[in-house]
């Protein structure tokens, strides 16, 4: 199958091949960026539900509520692009740093005490996904 552009019926130009390296880059960048989508948009729910009232208006002009929801639409579709290229058992991991984010920015925004817990979790995380990043094709 000639995958080059067809100018006339003699002559053809070759489409350029794709990179695999770097569609694996471009793949584990948006996942990442999902991860801190997917942290912000937890955080902004969150926000959004300490003033939840059970009124559809209510709802819909909860602004962080509704953002949060938003955040979450737009990840998902970052995330389906990520995996159109990538490497699921490489990449799905990485979405585990979801975890690292929503804890630091409820530390941060919430102001929620942390405890050696949920810090020696969030150590274990991050080496489980540097461990399981390792394991990817070259």
């Amino acid at each position: 199958m000639n995958r080059g552009l067809r100018l006339n019926a003699f002559t053809t130009i070759a489409a350029p091949e794709p990179d695999p390296a770097a569609a694996r880059r471009r793949s584990v960048l948006l996942v990442l960026s999902c991860t801190i989508l997917g942290a912000a948009a937890q955080i902004l729910m969150k926000i959004g539900m300490g003033h939840f009232v059970p009124d559809p208006i209510a709802i819909v002009t909860n602004i962080p509520l509704m953002a949060g929801y938003v955040l979450y639409g737009i990840n998902t579709l970052m995330l389906v692009l990520a995996l159109r290229e990538g490497e699921l058992s490489m990449l799905y991991p990485i979405i585990a740093l979801t975890y690292v984010w929503v804890t630091l920015l409820s530390y941060a925004i919430l102001h929620e005490p942390p405890n050696t817990f949920k810090n020696i979790g969030i150590a274990v995380i991050v080496m489980g996904v540097a461990v399981l990043g390792r394991g990817g094709k070259k």
